[in-house]
């Protein structure tokens, strides 16, 4: 993962939650991988995720 908040001015709190939900992240991918799913369909969900996400930023 891009780990962008390295850049960034930020608390010590925004800092850990970016690290946990990055490991999270990792370790979700990880077992998906694991467990027999195919690389684009992890691609697809994330994607899916983030655009819903982006979404949701754009409306509000």
């Amino acid at each position: 993962m891009t780990r962008l908040h390295h850049a960034l001015s930020a608390g010590k709190e925004i800092n850990k939650a970016l690290t946990d939900l990055d490991g999270a992240i990792a370790k979700a991918i990880d077992a998906a991988k694991a467990s027999g799913l195919p690389q684009g369909l992890i691609v697809a969900e994330l994607h899916g995720h983030a655009h819903a996400q982006t979404h949701n930023m754009v409306k509000a």
